[in-house]
């Protein structure tokens, strides 16, 4: 069976227009997979370079494919049936590690076709580390590597206003563009760099945030042979990844344009603020991963996939999404309901196999960060508490009692939380009151950031549905609601 490349497996081929931070296969089944798309259906004609940020062997370099790999997208189209589709990405035209061809790496910076940056660094990527200097071979972090690119291009088109980057980071942290322009900045005043290339990388350059969002499931290694015999060529490169995308980013309106989403439209939006559209993905996605977590797994249930074909669980999870989560967000309604829509197609993919304990990581400070303002939203605003936003912190309390069906399963929280359940729940069945553990986990303050029990009758409503969970068993808790 041949291997995945260009001589074997012709196609069109584009002029370098990208450089990319990050070779892993989030960037590749997102960034890379739309602008192959951009490229098939309009004139953008923009390949990419991917710059390694790490120095590494593993994974092995993209040029033994010639840039060429294949993404499977799977998962419930919007008509809610099953879709499997292989694309063979021509977007990237080679990839570069700057440790081993430094040259080639810097001449990226003299290229004048390139006008964009993406980057995808994980989350500890976007960071400052003492010590890079600009004549560095290359420097260690990435923002000490984008200043130095963007101080090369600068000296060589001697500060050209017309060739400046916009730089696109796709890392998971609050307002990436501001902080990674920030730290740019910051390299360039410790290495004394003149006032004109500062100017020059804050008037001629736009650095974007942004909002990222699709599933990457990545190599898919149990399957790999069945699906390299179906495409008739070995891919060493493979990547999977979920039907539904969404890409939101900060910045001018003239970018549509500049990325032909006027003769295309995909699912990016260019806004002013990404911040209403990141508190409906943590409100509405997040949250409801959220709520539905310790319901289903104390209804007997292992994965998403699992609970959203329940009808009780899934009807629980809709309700709480349409009467709960949605009322209290502020962006137009039918963009709330799509998103929600698409929401439940998620949860339901099948090729998708998502275990609830996994979710499950740190479920106390997910409660905080995407729950909590929708049941504080909906209780200030309507003064009524949500019946199923408080249920859910019931069956958060529940769950951390790890137990089901008399069996333990493993529990991961902070120290504090863990220890103060452990104790809470061992006190409970030495007779304490249900309600004083619910008090002492509501009164934390310096979890939630006030006292819960001030809130008329929370505490006595979590306390009646935890009873009903321990009593009757979760499935009828959830039938009562």
């Amino acid at each position: 069976m041949k291997s995945l490349n260009r001589q074997d497996f012709p196609g069109p081929q584009y002029p370098t227009r990208a450089i990319q931070f990050g070779e892993g296969n989030f960037l590749r089944a997102f960034i890379d997979w739309q602008l192959d798309l951009l490229n098939e259906k309009t004139d953008l004609a923009a390949g990419v370079t991917i710059v390694r940020p790490i120095n590494t062997e593993f994974p092995p370099s993209l040029n033994t494919q010639d840039g060429l790999y294949t993404t499977v997208i799977r998962g419930l189209d919007e008509r809610g049936e099953a879709v499997s589709e292989a694309r063979i990405i021509r977007s990237v035209n080679n990839e570069i590690n700057p440790w081993q061809d430094f040259a080639s790496y810097l001449a990226l910076a003299r290229n004048p076709a390139i006008a964009f940056v993406f980057s995808n660094t994980t989350e500890a990527g976007i960071s400052y580390h003492a010590g890079d200097r600009p004549d560095d071979k290359p420097p260690v972090s990435f923002p000490a590597k984008l200043a130095q690119l963007l101080l090369e291009r600068f000296r060589h088109f001697n500060g050209a206003a017309d060739k400046g980057w916009t730089i696109i980071p796709c890392e998971l942290i609050d307002y990436n563009g501001e902080a990674l322009k920030a730290l740019v900045l910051r390299y360039a005043e410790e290495w004394q760099l003149p006032a004109a290339f500062r100017d020059w990388v804050e008037t001629a350059n736009t650095f974007c945030s942004t909002l990222v969002d699709r599933i990457v499931t990545g190599y898919p290694r149990d399957e790999a042979e069945k699906l390299e015999a179906e495409l008739g060529y070995h891919d060493a490169f493979l990547d999977t990844a979920e039907y539904f995308w969404l890409f939101v980013i900060q910045g001018p309106r003239a970018l549509a344009e500049k990325l032909r989403l006027d003769r295309c439209p995909l699912n990016i939006h260019i806004v002013e603020d990404i911040r209403p559209y990141k508190e409906r993905k943590v409100a509405i996605l997040n949250g409801a991963h959220t709520a539905l977590v310790p319901v289903a797994w104390l209804c007997g249930v292992d994965t998403v996939g699992e609970a959203m074909r329940d009808e009780a669980i899934r009807h629980y999870v809709q309700q709480t999404i349409d009467e709960e989560i949605i009322p209290a967000l502020d962006l137009p309604a039918d963009e709330l309901r799509q998103f929600a829509d698409a929401v439940t197609g998620r949860f339901l993919n099948p090729f998708i196999r998502h275990q609830l304990l996994s979710i499950a990581l740190n479920g106390m400070t997910k409660f905080r960060t995407r729950i909590l303002p929708q049941l504080l939203a909906n209780t200030r605003q309507h003064g009524v508490i949500p019946p199923r936003l408080t249920f859910a912190l019931a069956a958060l309390i529940a769950f951390y009692r790890g137990q089901r069906d008399g069996q333990t399963y493993p529990l991961q929280d902070d120290d504090v939380w863990l220890t103060r359940f452990a104790e809470g729940w061992a006190q409970v069945a030495q007779g304490r009151p249900l309600g004083e553990l619910v008090t002492e986990v509501l009164q934390d303050t310096a979890h939630w950031g006030e006292d819960l029990t001030a809130i008329p009758g929370l505490a006595e409503q979590v306390t009646r549905y935890l009873e009903v969970i321990l009593s009757a068993g979760m499935r009828e808790a959830l039938s009562r609601l």
